[in-house]
Parts: structure tokens; sequence; C-alpha cells
């Protein structure tokens, strides 16, 4: 389905019906990867219209040549979110770049997030990225993309990659994230989000690292934070079950928190 958000129509897939929850996915990919992670962990939820959103310029969401900053991206997400919230709160979820947005989202409108959760999320202060290494697998399998995002170099690990993320990079428009990318860093100095938000982070992620997801830690009140070991910046495809428990355990203490 297509949603109007500002100049942009925003392609989406949407599952089962409630209270919206956004899964923002990350560079190089599009709502597919999200999709295939966290539908299975989300779907037997009662009461969540689960929504997964092309970002501008990546799957079937064209990036217009007026959108040319992470500030553009961020306003037509707020201005998503409203068209698909309504009125009511909604909650964020976000894998990697998808999580730099959702972490911005949440900090701009408390009021409208009912709770946050950021899964190996980019933030400002990346630092101490260590080298990409594998822990699983044979090795050698896949291309180069797979070989440097992957830490479980598993036949069934290059399976989800082959389905869900290498089929995203033809539909990336190249020349909007160029553009995107020269101005990258969101102005404004929002406090962080104060509701329920969790924070899963892999301790072998050579891409954002994991020191600057700990940092959050002192600063969001209402934070849980899990740095996994043995995973990396594929942390959804390589901890699913995992991911899964930590996501129920923040949904419920949304809940506690009404």
């Amino acid at each position: 389905m297509e949603v109007r958000a500002g100049r942009v129509l925003v392609h989406c897939a949407a599952h089962g019906a409630g209270r919206p929850v956004l899964v923002l996915h990350g560079a190089g990919v599009d709502h597919r990867e999200a999709e295939a992670c966290f539908e299975p962990l989300l779907r037997d939820v009662p009461g969540l219209l689960r929504v997964y959103p092309d970002l501008p310029g990546s799957g079937r969401t064209a990036a217009p040549p007026t959108l040319g900053s992470a500030d553009d991206v961020l306003a037509t997400l707020l201005a998503f979110a409203d068209a698909v919230a309504g009125a009511g709160p909604c909650l964020l979820v976000g894998h990697s770049a998808g999580a730099y947005f959702a972490a911005a989202m949440a900090a701009r409108r408390p009021d409208r997030v009912a709770g946050l959760a950021l899964v190996c999320p980019l933030l400002p202060g990346v630092r101490d990225v260590p080298e990409h290494r594998v822990v699983a697998g044979p090795g050698g399998l896949g291309d180069d993309g797979f070989a440097g995002y992957f830490v479980v170099q598993t036949p069934e690990m290059l399976d989800r990659y082959e389905r869900f993320v290498a089929p995203a990079a033809a539909l990336v428009d190249e020349a909007a994230m160029e553009r995107i990318g020269a101005r990258w860093e969101l102005s404004g100095d929002d406090p962080p989000y104060p509701g329920p938000t969790l924070v899963v982070a892999g301790r072998l992620d050579s891409t954002v690292g994991y020191a600057a997801a700990v940092d959050l830690l002192g600063s969001a009140p209402h934070a849980s934070l899990a740095v996994l070991d043995d995973t990396g910046h594929a942390l959804p495809h390589e901890q699913p079950e995992l991911l899964g428990a930590l996501l129920a355990e923040w949904l419920r203490r949304v809940e506690r928190a009404g």
C-alpha cells in the first residue's frame, strides 16, 4: 500500500490491526528485511498493526530531488506516522539507520510514541567499532555484501541474505542516498525519549559498534539495554529468539506504562 507523507508517497507493507507499530529498516535495504526479521516476532501479539515502510530512496519509495537531507527524511517519517497512527500514539522499532530516525521521531514527539525499540542503532558518537570477524559457519559463502554483514555465516543465514537483503540493492536510489548522506546529521538537540525503551546491540557489530548504544542507558530514563555476544550488525537475523524475548518484555513495559 502507499501513504502520502508530505512530498513523498511512501510504499509500505502492513499486517494486523490495532495500535500501529512502525518498523524502520536500515540503509541499503528496503522493508523486506525488516518485515522478514520482525514480523515473526510481532505477528502473534494481539492488537498491533505492524507497518513496514520503504524509507525514501529505498525499495518502492521514491526520493524527490527536494528531499536532500536527514532532516527531510525525518520530516517525511513524522508525516507518515501521523497518516498511519492518526491521533493515537504508536510504537517505533528501528534497525541501524532506521533506529537513528526512530530515536529522533520519539525525541521530537514523545507524546505521540508509546514505546521505542532500537536494534543495532546508528547513533551520534559512534566509536570503538570492532573489526569484522566470523564466529560460526564454514566461511567462503556468498558475496562481499554477505561476508561483511553477517558474523554467523551459515547456509541458513546466506539464504536469508539472498532472499531479504540482496534484492533491495537494485532498487536503491544511489543519487538520493548520496544527496541525503552529504547532510546526514539531524539538526536540533532533543532530549532522549522518556518512555519505555529497548536498546539491543551486537558486541561484534563492525558497522556501528555497541559503545554508543551503551551510552543511551545513562540518558534514557526507562531504557533496557542488551549487548549480545557473537552477534554483529545482522543481529535480527542471527539472534531472533533472543530478540523476540527482549521485544516481548519491552511490550509488557509499554502496557504497564499505559
